[in-house]
C-alpha cells in the first residue's frame, strides 16, 4: 500500500507534500488481518492527524471512493488517501515453504473507524445445502440468465467463453494485469487439467483471480489542494456522481434470480444526473468477478451488444485482488481519461452475488454540478420482489437456476439447485446422487420440476 501511494503522489507531480497532508485514509479489508494499516501509512508520510477507516468485507469498495468525494465537496476533508493491497500469490507461495503467512496481525491499534455490513450476504440455508462460495452462487444466476435468454447450453457456453476472451484481449494491453496472454474462448469454456470445472458451467477461467499481489492507491483532494501542492491541471480526473444500493437479499430469496433492479435503478440515476445515458459513456468497466456479475450489468445498464466493457481486462485476467478490484479499475480509467479529457467513464461495483450494486462516473472534464453521492436503497427494495424461503419443504418444486459441482476426479459429483415451491418460496435442495448429478450436466434444468425431501432432490 505504501508503494502504491508513493506512486499515485509521483504520478500526481506533488511528490510527498500531497501525503503529508492527508485527513484521512480509507482501506477495504482484505486477507490480512486485523489492525490499522492507515495509520501505518499516515504515520510513514507525516499526516499524524490523519483519521483511518477500515470497511469490512461486504462493504462496496465505492463506498470508499463516494464518502471521500462527498467529504471533500462539503469541505469537511481535503486530501483523502484511498488504498487497497493483497499479497495472496506471494502468501500462497510462503505457506507451501513451511513459512510463516504473511495474513497476520498488525501490530497497532483500530482504525478511527470500522464500516460493517448491516445483514448477511449468504443465507444459512444456502450455505447449509451446498452454497457456500460464489462460484456456486454466480454459476445458479448464470443458469438463471442463460434460460431467460432462451439459449441452449452449448450456444450460452460459447456466449459467455467469447465475452471472457474479448477480456482477455483487453488485459493484454494492460501493464497492470495479472495475465497479459489471450485466451481463445475454446480454451475458457473446456474443461482440462490445467481448466478444471469448478461449478458448471464455470471454469477457472471463468473465475476472478483473487491469488495476485497487487495494490492500488487514489489520492483525491479539493482542487484548491491539487493547486497548493502543485499536481499539474492534466493530471486532474474528477468524480462527477456516483449511487449505490446496499439492500441485501440472498439468492434463495431474490425474485426473479436473473435481474438486478439495484443496477437498473444505479444507472437510470446516473443517467439522470449526468445528463449522459450509460450506454452512450465513452468508457466502462464493468465489475467482473464472474460471467453472471457482467451479462447481469449489460441487461440492467441499457448496453445492448457493446463489447467494450472493460478497461483493465477484468477480474480474471487483470487480477480479483480480494476486495480492493474497483482501485485498480478506477485507476486504469483515470489514466484513460486524462488522455481523453471530453470523455466520461463508469465503473461499477459489486459486493456479494450482486448483493450490492454501485457505479460512479469520471471525467478529466469538471462536471457543470457539484459531486453527489446516492444511496438508492430504498428506491431499490421498492422494486425488488422476494420469496419466503422454505427449508423443511416436500413434494415437486420448479428449478430456478442450478449448478454440479465437480468431485476430486473432475467427475459431476453434486448437484444443487434453487427451487421454487408451491406457494410462492423457495428452498435450495441437493443431490450426491450420481444419476441426478449426470442429468444435470446432460441438458437444461431450469423450469423442469424435481422431488425435493428438506435438503434432498430426485428426479
Amino acid at each position: 500500500m505504501a508503494r502504491a501511494a508513493e506512486g499515485a503522489a509521483e504520478d500526481a507531480g506533488s511528490g510527498a507534500k500531497l501525503l503529508a497532508a492527508m485527513d484521512r485514509v480509507l482501506i477495504p479489508r482484505g486477507m490480512w488481518g486485523p489492525g490499522d494499516p492507515g495509520r501505518r501509512l499516515a504515520d510513514r508520510f507525516g499526516a499524524r492527524y490523519a483519521r483511518t477507516t477500515v470497511a469490512e468485507l461486504g462493504i462496496l469498495q465505492q463506498t470508499l471512493l463516494t464518502a471521500s468525494s462527498s467529504m471533500i465537496a462539503a469541505g469537511a476533508a481535503d486530501v483523502v488517501l484511498v488504498t487497497g493491497a493483497e499479497a495472496a500469490y506471494r502468501d500462497r507461495r510462503l505457506r507451501g515453504t513451511g513459512l510463516p503467512s504473511l495474513a497476520k496481525p498488525l501490530p497497532n491499534a483500530e482504525p478511527d473507524q470500522v464500516l460493517s455490513p448491516r445483514g448477511d450476504i449468504l443465507h444459512p440455508l444456502e450455505i447449509e445445502r451446498g452454497l457456500p462460495v460464489p462460484v456456486r452462487q454466480y454459476a445458479i444466476l448464470e443458469s438463471a440468465l442463460r434460460y431467460a435468454e432462451g439459449l441452449s447450453v452449448d450456444d450460452h457456453a460459447a456466449r459467455v467463453a467469447a465475452l471472457w476472451s474479448r477480456f482477455a484481449d483487453r488485459a493484454v494491453d494492460n501493464p497492470d494485469a495479472w495475465h497479459r496472454a489471450p485466451v481463445a474462448a475454446e480454451a475458457i469454456a473446456e474443461a482440462s487439467p490445467a481448466n478444471p470445472m469448478m461449478a458448471r458451467p464455470y471454469t477457472r477461467s471463468h473465475c476472478s483471480r483473487a491469488g495476485v499481489d497487487q495494490s492500488a492507491a487514489l489520492i483525491l483532494c479539493s482542487a484548491e489542494a491539487a493547486e497548493r501542492y502543485g499536481v499539474p491541471r492534466d493530471r486532474w480526473v474528477f468524480p462527477w456522481a456516483a449511487a449505490e444500493s446496499n439492500l441485501m437479499v440472498p439468492i434463495v430469496a431474490r425474485t426473479p434470480l436473473h435481474r438486478s433492479p439495484g443496477f437498473a435503478a444505479v444507472g437510470s440515476w446516473l443517467a439522470a444526473y449526468t445528463g449522459t445515458a450509460v450506454a452512450d459513456v465513452e468508457h466502462l468497466d464493468l465489475y467482473s468477478c464472474f460471467p453472471a456479475a457482467v451479462r447481469i450489468q449489460i441487461a440492467e445498464l441499457g448496453l445492448g451488444e457493446r463489447e467494450d466493457l472493460t478497461v483493465t481486462g477484468g477480474m480474471s485476467f487483470a487480477g480479483g485482488p480480494l476486495n480492493s478490484y474497483v482501485l485498480h479499475s478506477t485507476v486504469s480509467m483515470a489514466k484513460l481519461l486524462r488522455t481523453e479529457p471530453a470523455a466520461k467513464g463508469l465503473v461499477t461495483c459489486i459486493s456479494g452475488m450482486v448483493t450490492k450494486q454501485a457505479g460512479a462516473v469520471w471525467s478529466a472534464t469538471p462536471p457543470a454540478t457539484p459531486f453527489h453521492g446516492e444511496d438508492l436503497s430504498a428506491r431499490t427494495k421498492e422494486a425488488t420482489t422476494t420469496s419466503d424461503v422454505v427449508a423443511d419443504y416436500q413434494g415437486l418444486g420448479a428449478v430456478d437456476g442450478y449448478t454440479v459441482v465437480e468431485g476430486t476426479e473432475q467427475r459431476p459429483a453434486r448437484a444443487v439447485a434453487v427451487v421454487a415451491v408451491p406457494g410462492g418460496g423457495r428452498t435450495v435442495a441437493a443431490s450426491e446422487d450420481p444419476e441426478v448429478a449426470a442429468a444435470f450436466c446432460a441438458g437444461e434444468w431450469v423450469g423442469r420440476h424435481v422431488h425435493v425431501d428438506g435438503a434432498e432432490m430426485a428426479l
